[in-house]
């Protein structure tokens, strides 16, 4: 796809992202693909077809990229956010990942969901969306008047330590082979990819289900959408081909003048979904007063998928006015949103850009967080079970300890209650 203009090429990049978010909102509606509710299902009910919803939605991306990787139609080792960064934080990526897991479990869903859930109508995803909108943005940006973020004041010095500096890439096939990871990164898409999907479809009752296949199906070629379109936009200028970000960093010696310029060369790398650093940016562009500047991939995403989700509420007569039930619901979502907001941005992505989006670089860390995010909030609903069950004779410290012990983490001598 080459335009003759960076204005052109840039209004091809936000406008097909949003269509892309647009669909992806519609779909993600109407199947119900919930990552939180995957793990719900799973653990209280051992039903695993929403999870293999979004195993499938990893399958396919992994397949997808692999392919286009190797072919050399998508970009994937300089990415926004950074998946593939030779610094592995495994620190964050953990404990972000199990902030996250948490919060989205106090707040009845992920980022997509709270997106998903403002286009039917629930008000209290709006709240949720605020908070996150303003931790997300003052985790990686300076207060007012200050060059102080919340993740430097709170994290920077004593997690950033619990990090590993890798020689080359990240991601299993540099870590496999350094010198040439190509074919190792395509060996090992197809057999994750193939081995993920054959234990998918082992289920009679999933091979039934068209909503989850039809929504982690979806979800899937979505992320592989995205990953292509913003890997192949090339910009002709004075007979040379130049992708954005290259375009960006030499846009004094290319352009005319400031007119069009983004505010951040890194918001038109190659990219794909994720939802709690572009909900942060939706305050950011409200903020400096709707600058066109700030206008990017993760904002237009956002509003795509809410837009979508309007969309298939309205044509399915689903949407409701939803408000807090008591005062325990508005707390519980309030702190849900807060952990989200930092797990997020901590683990650099959520359940769609970590869980998927990241998992389909073969990225470590997104591994990682991946395994986290779903440890948290698996661990979080045991515990409300239990608390549940049993009211007052359940302390914090049993429940944790009896979870603990279901997880198969614990001996089973070590259990405070019995298992319900």
């Amino acid at each position: 796809m080459v335009f003759e203009s960076f204005a052109d090429s840039l209004s091809f990049f936000l406008w097909s992202t949003f269509f892309i978010a647009l669909i992806m909102g519609v779909v993600v509606n109407k199947t119900n693909f919930c990552t939180m509710g995957a793990v719900s299902d799973m653990v209280n009910m051992g039903d695993y077809g929403r999870f293999r919803a979004w195993l499938l939605a990893i399958a396919v991306a992994l397949l997808g990229v692999s392919g286009l990787e190797y072919l050399g139609l998508a970009e994937v080792n300089t990415t926004f956010p950074p998946y593939r960064n030779g610094l592995l934080v495994y620190g964050e990526n953990i404990l972000g990942g199990l902030l996250f897991g948490i919060g989205m479990t106090f707040a009845s869903g992920c980022g997509n969901k709270t997106l998903i859930r403002i286009g039917g109508g629930n008000l209290k995803s709006v709240m949720v969306f605020v908070i996150i909108a303003l931790i997300a943005w003052y985790m990686i940006n300076p207060f007012p008047g200050s060059d102080q973020t919340l993740f430097s004041i709170l994290f920077y010095d004593w997690i950033r330590p619990i990090s590993l500096e890798l020689a080359g890439q990240q991601d299993i096939g540099a870590v496999i082979s350094a010198d040439n990871p190509g074919p190792i990164r395509l060996i090992a898409g197809l057999v994750i990819g193939l081995g993920l999907l054959a234990f998918i479809f082992r289920s009679a009752d999933f091979r039934t289900s068209k909503d989850n296949i039809l929504g982690g199906l979806v979800v899937g070629l979505v992320i592989i959408t995205a990953w292509y379109t913003s890997s192949n936009i090339v910009i002709n200028a004075d007979d040379s081909l130049y992708s954005m970000s290259d375009y960006y960093s030499e846009w004094d010696m290319l352009a005319e003048d400031d007119s069009g310029k983004p505010e951040r060369g890194a918001a038109v790398a190659a990219q794909s979904f994720t939802f709690i650093n572009p909900i942060g940016q939706a305050y950011g562009f409200v903020q400096s007063g709707f600058d066109r500047a700030m206008i990017s991939f993760g904002l237009v995403s956002v509003f795509g998928v809410i837009l979508g989700s309007l969309l298939w509420s309205l044509l399915s007569r689903s949407f409701r006015i939803e408000w807090f039930v008591d005062l325990r619901d508005f707390l519980m979502h309030f702190i849900g949103a807060i952990l989200m907001g930092f797990g997020g941005v901590m683990a650099m992505g959520c359940t769609i850009g970590q869980g998927i989006t990241g998992v389909s670089t073969l990225a470590i860390g997104s591994l990682l967080t991946f395994f986290s995010i779903v440890f948290g909030s698996a661990l979080t609903m045991k515990i409300q079970y239990y608390k549940l069950v049993y009211e007052d004779e359940a302390s914090f410290y049993k429940a944790l300890v009896t979870s603990l012990v279901d997880m198969k983490l614990l001996p089973s001598a070590m259990r405070k209650l019995d298992a319900v």
